[in-house]
C-alpha cells in the first residue's frame, strides 16, 4: 500500500507525523495531524483539537488551513495527512470542502500512517464540491 513519494512530499509527511503528537484527543483518543504546502512553498502544520461539546472540534487539516490563511495565503497545493492505525485515513467531508476551497481539484493529498501512505487528490476524493460563482 506504500508509495514512493517526492522529497518534498516526505517533508509533508514527516511535519503532519511531528504535528500529530501534539493533538489534543481526550476523548476519541484519535490523534491527527496535517500539514500543508502553500503555492509559495510555505509550510503550515496543524493538529486536530477535540472539544467536550464535539462540534467545536477542529480537525487537523483546517487547523493548518487556518494558519496558512492568517499569513496570507489562499491556495495550497498539498497536504498530508497523519493518522495512526493499520491503514492510511483520508481527510472528512469537511475538510474536503475547506480543501476544495483553498487548494483545487489538483491539489495533492497524501494520506500516512506508519507503514502505509496513499496518495490521491482533492478533486479525486470530492468530484462535485459545493461552490459559489466567483
Amino acid at each position: 500500500m506504500s508509495e514512493p513519494l517526492s522529497p518534498e512530499l516526505e517533508e509533508l509527511v514527516e511535519r503532519a507525523r511531528s504535528a500529530r503528537e501534539r493533538a489534543y484527543a481526550p476523548y476519541s483518543k484519535y490523534f491527527v495531524g496535517a500539514c500543508v504546502r502553500s503555492a509559495s512553498g510555505a509550510l503550515f502544520a496543524g493538529c486536530n483539537v477535540e472539544n467536550a461539546s464535539y462540534g467545536a472540534t477542529i480537525c487537523a487539516e483546517r487547523n493548518a488551513i487556518a494558519r496558512m490563511v492568517e499569513s496570507g495565503e489562499r491556495h495550497a497545493i498539498a497536504v498530508a495527512v497523519f493518522t495512526q492505525g493499520p491503514t492510511p485515513a483520508m481527510p472528512c467531508g469537511i475538510c474536503r470542502q475547506v480543501l476544495w476551497e483553498l487548494g483545487r481539484a489538483e491539489t495533492v493529498v497524501v494520506a500516512a500512517c506508519p507503514g502505509a501512505v496513499r496518495v490521491t487528490t482533492v478533486g479525486a476524493l470530492l468530484p462535485e464540491p459545493f461552490e459559489l460563482e466567483r
